[in-house]
């Protein structure tokens, strides 16, 4: 018997109508400015940013972003391919580094400039990778170098066509700057260095022997 109570018809909601519609993965994105549309996330790109504008990136100078780098280093890889770069993870030595990517069958834009090192600069690089294949081969973990010593062995590299003493120090001492900006050398305090494991990459052994042929024919025809 009904007691003229009306009860309202609720239909019951369905499996296939949620309450909050879906959204696409690529349109669920967190921005981290105004029109981000980029997917990694804001430490991991700037694991990448680092590779991109440094020559490397060191395990030991940078162990935060090291450990990134390995986490989502596919990701990482992945980004730098889509501008024609090769990431290189040199595990031995504790470097990453970038490499521009040519193709003789395939049109690869080029982002990187190649900066030719000057006379002086690879007069000293030559000096570098030589004491530090010495040193590591002599058991040292870390090797170190004074201004004294490369001007000593660099000086007696010079001629008379490359000006005054002390021009031609000038020109080693501005080489060392950019070395040091460019991570290959390290000035711990003033006028001494550490030399990094990079300068193994700058310079392979082949073209140390290579150099070091060069520069016993430059002696030879100069006496």
């Amino acid at each position: 018997m009904s007691d003229g109570t009306q009860v309202q018809d609720e239909s019951p909601i369905q499996d296939d109508e949620p309450f909050i519609s879906p959204v696409a993965m690529e349109d669920d994105l967190e921005e981290h400015f105004p029109g981000d549309r980029g997917t990694l996330d804001p430490e991991v790109r700037r694991v990448l940013v680092h590779i991109l504008q440094r020559r490397f990136l060191a395990a030991d100078r940078s162990r935060r972003e090291w450990a990134l780098l390995l986490e989502h280093q596919q990701m990482i890889e992945s980004r730098l391919n889509d501008l024609y770069l090769r990431l290189v993870v040199d595990h031995g030595r504790g470097l990453a580094y970038k490499q521009q990517l040519r193709s003789d069958e395939i049109d690869m834009p080029v982002l990187l400039k190649d900066t030719p090192y000057s006379r002086a600069e690879t007069l000293v690089l030559v000096h570098l990778r030589t004491v530090y294949q010495r040193e590591s081969a002599a058991g040292e973990a870390s090797v170190r170098i004074d201004i004294e010593d490369v001007e000593q062995t660099v000086l007696s590299y010079f001629t008379e066509v490359d000006g005054s003493t002390a021009r031609q120090q000038r020109a080693i001492r501005a080489a060392m700057e950019r070395l040091a900006r460019e991570g290959i050398v390290d000035e711990e305090t003033t006028g001494r260095y550490r030399i990094s494991a990079l300068v193994e990459v700058v310079l392979s052994a082949r073209t140390l022997k290579e150099l070091r042929d060069w520069l016993r024919t430059q002696e030879v025809a100069a006496r």
